[in-house]
């Protein structure tokens, strides 16, 4: 336990080796972006870090060069003078790049879907006659495709001007929405020979799966809307949609089997993609605080708080732990597959989070 004797004596360690940079009160100048707040830290966590970049695991030459030479109890009482510091105020909400924490994903997607449930219903589940059912579908696809119409590379002028203002992050949302969406037939007529249509399709299944169920890049087509089917087909057989590969396809089947096998698709059961439901920025702070502590405020004497921690300092520590620049296996595990807005949000939540400073209370002996 450190004494006030260390603390005054680890103040004048911090006074010629770390206030240049860290402040003698241990709160970052707002210039420094990169530079993380370490007033309130935990001791055992900062007495770590800095035998780590004594040692050069960090690769950062000014704090190398910081602490080359201090003693080992040098680094005792310089972490505990700091964790005995009140710790940083909360940044403010909108005050960091990510601003607020990012709302459920799936939120987002229903409201950037909100202008296309006219044609396609709410859920993506059509409604009207030549309108395609989007639920049952990759979102990859959906993505491709809605970029597709944007490019002009599918001529529809009404799409091509509904689409133009959607960003490529709306879009992603909103493929995410209706993939995630329960899956069901459009609900729109369907006339045609089905027995036919599903020995036309036979050859069809390499590609878009036994009825109609896809289980690779091409689109499912269980479930859609008959005719907006048959008006696909046309344009790939006419060349008004780009496909090399569904060109010949199109080309071989005249119009009456066209129609029946849009009958048989559009009365086929389709199913969910398999996509997994993103966590909201809150559910992955959950899995941060079992070694960070709830709301980013650690119990643990090697573990780091990251309440009112500063957020770009944040965000650059998470995506040296992704890139292996930074060594654990823990959270190298834990960002797996994490994106950069993810990375963003997260760093913006512990940020607005209220620092605490921890009081450990030894137990009687037994």
């Amino acid at each position: 336990l450190a004494t006030p004797q260390d603390i005054a004596e680890g103040k004048r360690v911090a006074e010629a080796s770390c206030a240049s940079c860290h402040g003698l009160n241990g709160i970052a100048k707002s210039k420094d972006k990169d530079m993380p707040n370490i007033a309130g830290q935990r001791p055992g966590y900062l007495y770590l870090e800095l035998r780590v970049y004594q040692v050069g695991g960090r690769g950062n030459t000014p704090m190398n060069n910081a602490v080359k030479f201090l003693s080992d109890d040098a680094l005792v009482k310089v972490a505990a003078y700091y964790a005995n510091l009140e710790p940083a105020q909360p940044a403010a909400a909108g005050s960091t790049k990510a601003g607020a924490a990012k709302s459920d994903p799936m939120s987002a997607g229903k409201a950037a879907a909100a202008g296309c449930a006219g044609c396609h219903g709410e859920t993506g589940v059509s409604s009207l006659p030549g309108m395609p059912n989007l639920v049952g579908l990759d979102p990859k696809y959906l993505v491709a495709a809605v970029k597709a119409y944007k490019s002009g590379q599918r001529k529809h002028d009404m799409m091509k001007t509904l689409v133009s203002a959607i960003s490529d992050a709306e879009l992603d949302s909103m493929a995410l929405f209706y993939a995630l969406q329960k899956p069901a037939k459009a609900k729109t007529p369907s006339p045609g020979n089905q027995s036919a249509g599903k020995s036309a399709a036979v050859a069809c299944a390499g590609c878009h799966g036994e009825g109609g169920v896809s289980t690779g890049t091409a689109p499912s087509l269980a479930g859609q809307d008959a005719q907006y089917f048959i008006a696909a087909m046309k344009s790939y057989k006419d060349g008004s949609r780009s496909d090399d590969a569904m060109k010949a396809p199109a080309a071989s089947v005249d119009d009456a089997t066209v129609k029946n096998m849009a009958a048989y698709y559009a009365n086929q059961v389709p199913q969910a993609p398999k996509v997994r439901k993103p966590m909201t920025i809150e559910e992955m702070a959950q899995r941060c605080d079992r070694c960070h502590g709830v709301g980013g405020n650690s119990t643990d004497l090697r573990s780091p708080a990251l309440a009112a921690q500063r957020a770009e300092y944040l965000e650059r520590v998470m995506r040296a732990y992704q890139k292996g620049e930074r060594k654990s296996t823990a959270m190298s595990a834990m960002l797996d597959g994490v994106s950069d807005g993810d990375v963003e949000a997260l760093a913006a939540y512990y940020a607005r989070q209220r620092a605490r400073s921890v009081v450990y209370v030894p137990l009687p002996s037994k």
